[in-house]
């Protein structure tokens, strides 16, 4: 898993997979301030739904402190606005306009590290995946369009987006394709799929379906990852941006507690003898 160059080793590249969640992505946050405590650098992230606005805003050079008070202070009329189309209760304009307003960078080339954002083709299924160049946040706002809640994000080659969580709500595929040797995946979903209680309207049953799919989805998604990191936040609803604090608190715990098995990861092994020698050096204090 090392490379060597020269003569100097260097570590595994190290990615994160940041799941969507609504409000329970400020989770993520935390994962962050554990892992910047700890001196990990993070070498690329790919994030679907609210964990592609973290881990777009962490890309973007945005610091943890930061992260921080934009999670105390993000409320949902920052992000979107009631509209008369059909196609959805809400405009997600209003969050795009938020990102070009608060983030250093805007432009993928210009990230200070490789990000990439999971979008769903509505009309095809497929997953489409934003990275390299282009609109970070028009990228962010397609992966965030929950459908039935806001307005499918039309790009430019005619194409309706909706919220990434439908194909790829742990996009730890799209962490590899960033390059990650290392993939860690954050869940803030695994607790449970609830997300207002019982459905009492036509929406909420929309939005309880959305969640049962996405948590049968993410299995096969959770084990391609080297380590996956759980927030215990099944306590809290996916609409309660006021409690920030407490889910970025659990985020940092879960990850702290994940520390050790991405450390062993991380640390340099020793080399293996090529098959093709004749033969292997013997211990010295092996029993001949």
């Amino acid at each position: 898993m090392w490379r060597r160059v020269g003569e100097r080793e260097t570590r595994p590249r190290l990615g994160l997979a940041l799941s969507g969640g609504a409000a329970r992505g400020v989770a993520h946050v935390g994962v962050l301030k554990a892992f910047e405590a700890e001196g990990l650098r993070v070498d690329c992230v790919a994030g679907t739904s609210a964990g592609a606005l973290v881990g777009g805003a962490y890309a973007a050079g945005m610091s943890v402190a930061e992260l921080e008070e934009v999670g105390r202070n993000l409320r949902w009329r920052d992000l979107g606005r009631v509209t008369l189309s059909r196609l959805g209760v809400q405009s997600s304009a209003r969050m795009e306009e938020y990102i070009r307003a608060r983030f250093p960078r805007t432009r993928f080339e210009e990230l200070k590290i490789p990000f990439a954002a999971v979008a769903t083709d509505l009309q095809t299924g497929a997953a489409v995946v934003m990275r390299d160049e282009g609109d970070v946040a028009f990228s962010i706002r397609a992966s965030c369009a929950l459908p039935g809640w806001y307005v499918p994000v039309v790009d430019a080659e005619g194409r309706q987006l909706i919220d990434g969580g439908l194909v790829a709500n742990l996009p730890t595929g799209a962490a590899r394709a960033l390059g990650a040797e290392v993939v860690v995946a954050v869940d803030v979903n695994y607790e449970g799929a609830k997300f207002m209680g019982a459905p009492t309207s036509v929406i909420g049953v929309l939005l309880q379906s959305i969640i049962v799919v996405q948590r049968t989805a993410v299995v096969h998604q959770r084990q391609s990852a080297d380590v996956v990191i759980s927030p215990e936040v099944g306590h809290i609803r996916w609409d309660e941006m006021t409690r920030a604090d407490e889910l970025m608190a659990a985020g940092e715990a879960a990850a702290r507690a994940a520390l050790p098995a991405i450390r062993e990861l991380l640390e340099p092994q020793p080399p293996e003898a090529p098959a093709w020698l004749p033969f292997r050096r013997r211990d010295k204090n092996a029993t001949k």
